[in-house]
């Protein structure tokens, strides 16, 4: 049977509903012209293309490796879109954010998770611990999960802050062979102790090959932003970054880690 081809869809936002005040890159819920409604991650906010990027990246290696993220698409805004918002801050959000955004499927009735009420098992925790390290995820901490849980399994949101690499670009390759430090400070790390089963699952299928499928993913207009290179050098930044990661050994640095824990 033929491999299907991996692929993102794009809606057309039509309606701006609420904004969703956390952080400060501040997204909304809105709603597409599929009915749907969406969380709105805007590239005129904050970090902005890079975020996005991230956000892409990180989610669809975390699908790869089976675990539950909400549908990631792509979001058209309008030119006209922002006209009509009264609240200003929002009108100059939208205005800077015309043209090709990232939006996931909205949970509704979904509540953040906490670690002291909703207890999650040693290979999971284990999984989303290896896929933090190899994402480089500095945000999936007890302050700051990023996770929810919605009719009763957990989701995985916001990968934004991932690949911080891309922060400081002329130091990608030194940073890409560097073991994550800030593992210690994940939400999940007491309960990591399934590392070398989550290490052999994730590598099964976090191949060289998928990282190349994933990257492509990232529109060229959103490249062509980040620097004075031809879009497909950048590209390659990406997944060299990646692969050269899956040459590092998470299982040690997780294990290390946890046993800092008091």
């Amino acid at each position: 049977m033929e491999e299907k081809t991996l692929s993102l869809r794009t809606v057309e936002v039509i309606r701006y509903v609420t904004p969703l005040r956390e952080g400060g890159s501040l997204p909304a819920i809105v709603e597409a012209d599929d009915d749907f409604l969406y969380v709105l991650k805007f590239r005129g906010a904050g970090q902005g293309i890079k975020s996005l990027i991230a956000e892409l990246i990180g989610g669809e290696v975390a699908r790869a490796m089976g675990l539950k993220v909400p549908e990631i698409v792509f979001a058209n805004v309008d030119p006209a879109f922002g006209r009509t918002e009264p609240d200003e801050e929002i009108q100059d959000l939208l205005k800077a954010s015309e043209g090709l955004n990232l939006a996931l499927h909205y949970l509704p009735g979904a509540i953040t998770f906490d670690p002291n009420v909703t207890k999650v098992g040693a290979g999971l925790a284990s999984q989303i611990v290896w896929l933090d390290s190899f994402i480089t995820n500095v945000d999936r901490t007890a302050r700051n999960t990023n996770m929810l849980v919605w009719y009763k399994e957990l989701w995985l949101i916001d990968h934004g802050a991932s690949l911080y690499f891309h922060h400081n670009w002329e130091r990608w390759e030194e940073q890409s062979r560097r073991p994550f430090a800030l593992i210690k400070d994940h939400v999940l790390l007491p309960w990591a102790t399934e590392m070398e089963n989550a290490d052999s699952k994730a590598r099964a299928v976090i191949t060289p090959q998928k990282i190349k499928e994933i990257v492509s993913l990232v529109p060229d207009e959103w490249l062509v932003l980040l620097a004075p290179e031809p879009v497909e050098n950048i590209r390659d930044v990406y997944v060299q970054f990646l692969t050269n990661r899956l040459s590092l050994n998470f299982v040690n640095d997780v294990q290390h880690a946890r046993q800092t824990l008091v």
